[in-house]
């Protein structure tokens, strides 16, 4: 046999056992099952594919022992080539990005630059508008001292050529009717001057007019707490005196001490003004106490009957102690209801107890406060309310803040006021978020910041409440200033 001939018998292909070709294709199948699975091509994926390779690369190192050993170390190396290959990539894609962004910075710049020379310019025009603006009030401004000054000399310096106004002509050269209208001014000009002089006061006046009436009203509780105290003396020296008598007429077996002990528990003593028990207690204020509340409830009954609502408004708002100032003298007054020609006297009487609230050690109840402020909203009087909260003594609620605010949400006119005087109150209760919500709806937005920053522990609270649906925070009441 010659070598070409064993050259040719040598190519043949080995013959595969039947164990080699079962498992030849089962990794056949798998590759073509796991290509279709990821969705890979030939040209798909890389790592997908690189995956399923690998894989079956280590199956066949598995399966092939006597070439374990050589064909791992080939894996290893084909491992780390391909992944020095992906590392290579990312980096090179990293550098990419940054190179798209240094190339995109220059023209970033020349957009920046130009939005700065339109906003130069829009400026400018700002400045000029705002001048020209300026300008017209100041034109106006001066037009109207003008116009001022030459009205005050028209008036001065009238024609006494022209005919009087309200006279005719023959009746302006007669000097019986000249003088009889001459009259008549003068009368008119002391009626207004009277009735200047009553209705206006100056503010030093009022003042001065608030220091006596409380110097005047402590003098009136002291000789009122004192004359409670003498007559209270009286009646019980007189029971003691009667007392006296009776033990004199007795045996006097028993002692004074113990005769009046007996007196006191049998009340064998009745006198006009009760019982000695009573008089006979350490506090002489009990005894007066129910009288003077039953007197001056009485003739406020009377004063409303004979209809001399004002009197009785004055009445109850002047009473010593203040034991008509409460909400039974309000319904009293609502009662009453209006009078045509004649003011409401349940708006007298709370601008009445306003007035002189800060007169007293103690201001006006929180549920009057409120009360008082719904009568003035509800006579649309919002100058009564506003001077209300602002300058008087009084005591504030969350509720009397919701009616202001609620108010104001009908009345857009008057809104912006109204969430002022509710912001007062809101504040002055501790009401932080509906203060807070108040000057956000008056766009106030720097001041609300400003608030927040205030209180460190400031969050969002409990859910929202009150009359008007907006938020608060815990209701607290207190005096305001």
């Amino acid at each position: 046999m010659s070598v070409q001939e064993i050259n040719k018998h040598a190519v043949l292909p080995p013959i595969i056992s039947r164990s080699d070709k079962e498992f030849l294709e089962r990794m056949q199948r798998y590759i073509i099952t796991e290509t279709e699975r990821v969705g890979c091509n030939e040209e798909g994926p890389a790592d997908e594919y690189y995956i399923i390779y690998r894989n079956v690369f280590d199956k066949v190192i598995e399966y092939v022992t006597a070439y374990k050993s050589i064909l791992t170390s080939i894996k290893k190396e084909y491992d780390a080539f391909i992944e020095t290959i992906k590392k290579s990539q990312r980096t090179a894609f990293h550098l990419h990005g940054k190179l798209k962004v240094l190339a995109g910075e220059p023209t970033a710049l020349v957009y920046h630059r130009k939005r700065i020379t339109q906003l130069k310019a829009k400026m400018r025009l700002i400045e000029n508008n705002s001048s020209k603006i300026q300008l017209q009030i100041d034109e106006m401004k001066q037009l109207r001292a003008e116009y001022d000054t030459k009205e005050q000399c028209c008036i001065c310096c009238k024609e006494p050529s022209k005919p009087i106004p309200g006279m005719t002509l023959q009746e302006s050269v007669s000097l019986d009717a000249l003088t009889k209208y001459l009259k008549h001014l003068e009368d008119k000009y002391a009626e207004i001057e009277q009735l200047m002089s009553k209705k206006y006061l100056p503010a030093q006046r009022k003042a001065d007019l608030d220091e006596e009436m409380i110097v005047v009203l402590e003098r009136r509780d002291l000789a009122e707490n004192l004359n409670n105290e003498l007559q209270f003396r009286h009646q019980r020296l007189q029971i003691i005196s009667q007392a006296l008598t009776l033990w004199v007429k007795s045996d006097m077996s028993r002692s004074f001490q113990d005769f009046m002990e007996h007196i006191e528990k049998n009340k064998d003593l009745h006198g006009e003004q009760g019982i000695v028990e009573e008089l006979l207690e350490d506090d002489p204020g009990k005894a007066k106490e129910a009288e003077i509340l039953l007197y001056y409830v009485e003739r406020l009954n009377e004063l409303i009957s004979l209809g001399e609502y004002e009197k009785a408004v004055y009445f109850a708002a002047n009473s010593p102690r203040r034991i008509l100032q409460n909400i039974g003298t309000v319904s009293k007054f609502k009662a009453v209801g209006k009078t045509r020609g004649k003011p409401f006297p349940l708006l007298l009487f709370f601008e009445a107890i306003f007035s002189i609230s800060h007169a007293f050690k103690h201001p006006v109840d929180a549920e009057l406060t409120l009360e008082g402020i719904k009568c003035g909203l509800s006579e649309k009087r919002l100058d009564l309310v506003i001077n209300w909260v602002t300058q008087e003594r009084l005591t504030f609620s969350e509720e009397a803040g919701d009616v202001i605010f609620d108010y104001g949400e009908q009345d857009t006119y008057n809104k912006a006021k109204c969430l002022a005087l509710a912001q007062i109150i809101y504040r002055e209760c501790g009401l932080r978020k509906k203060a807070l919500l108040c000057l956000c709806k008056q766009g106030q937005i720097q001041g609300a910041m400003e608030y927040i920053q205030q209180f460190k522990d400031f969050t969002s609270g409990r859910a929202p409440g009150g009359g008007s649906g907006h938020s608060g925070y815990q209701e607290t009441t207190r005096p305001a200033r």
